[in-house]
């Protein structure tokens, strides 16, 4: 990459706050490091950090360094990327984002697949909730990323990626496994752990209660937990039921550690899809949504 390493050296300083890590990761010694730092600071005539003892923190002007710093990173990456297209190379780096279902049940595969096919391309990951991963797409933080949930902004532009069940599942040994059926009246009843809000799951749970005239105000919510593996785990040592995707119960289901209880008229489906900014899009952005729908066999 084209830029000046004093650069790339302050940010991460910056992110790391830590003159030992950002030596660790740049593997450069920590009296490099703060040559380098030192040298940029001379450079420019002003101080970037404060330290106080083995503490360091940004100053106002290494706070606004680091702002640009990290568009340039950005610059540089978009810049690569675009040279190797034109020269018909499928390279370059893509920034992918996906909410925590789709990220942990779909696309370490999909990823996994991908880089199989496509070596000379790399990119970066980001888990987070529906709208977090949102907000890093409009931030220009991630390229692409596929979430789940039915919230919108103008700024962004949506494309069906596939469908997705959501099921009520308990533990097997909790006897609400027992039942054949439960009715929508009985839910309030039920002790549940949930996803936290801002989670696209439980935006899709809540909208689908609601058309059977559950109010989410009236739910047992014992807990909730910012990922489906939390979910399920607690799920195996209590006796609390829980909405999840039937993609991230397949091998709980397999083994009998966790059971579906049906809910009569309660059918929850939600469509993943592929989100990024109106106007953000490049041969590589392009490659990885076809590749994505092309090897996912889920109908």
């Amino acid at each position: 990459m084209i830029f000046d390493f004093r650069l790339k050296v302050f940010y991460t300083v910056a992110q790391r706050l830590s003159f030992t890590k950002a030596a660790s990761e740049l593997f450069i010694t920590q009296p490099a490091v703060t040559k380098h730092i030192k040298e940029l600071e001379q450079q420019l005539s002003i101080q970037l950090f404060k330290r106080n003892g083995n503490n360091i923190a940004l100053t106002p002007a290494g706070k606004i360094l680091e702002k640009y710093a990290e568009k340039i990173f950005q610059t540089y990456t978009e810049l690569e990327t675009e040279l190797a297209q034109l020269n018909n190379l499928e390279a370059g780096t893509l920034h992918i984002g996906a909410s925590t279902t789709v990220a942990q049940t779909i696309l370490p595969k999909l990823l996994a697949m991908f880089k199989k096919t496509y070596p000379k391309v790399t990119f970066n990951f980001i888990q987070a909730n529906t709208d977090q991963i949102s907000q890093l797409v409009l931030a220009e933080k991630i390229d692409i990323a596929i979430v789940e949930g039915a919230a919108h902004s103008p700024q962004l532009s949506y494309t069906d990626f596939i469908k997705d069940e959501i099921v009520l599942v308990t533990s097997a040994n909790n006897k609400l496994s027992k039942k054949a059926e439960i009715t929508p009246k009985q839910l309030p009843s039920i002790p549940l752990v949930l996803r936290e809000a801002g989670s696209g799951t439980l935006d899709v749970i809540f909208n689908a209660l609601a058309a059977v005239q559950i109010n989410p105000k009236d739910l047992n919510i014992e807990i909730q937990l910012e990922s489906s593996i939390a979910i399920k785990q607690y799920l195996l040592y209590s006796e609390t039921a829980t909405f999840l995707s039937i993609q991230s119960v397949v091998s709980e289901l397999k083994y009998n550690e966790l059971s579906i209880i049906d809910v009569k008229g309660l059918e929850i489906f939600r469509t993943f899809q592929f989100i990024q900014l109106h106007g953000k899009h490049s041969k590589l952005i392009e490659l990885f949504k076809r590749f994505c729908l092309a090897n996912y066999n889920l109908k």
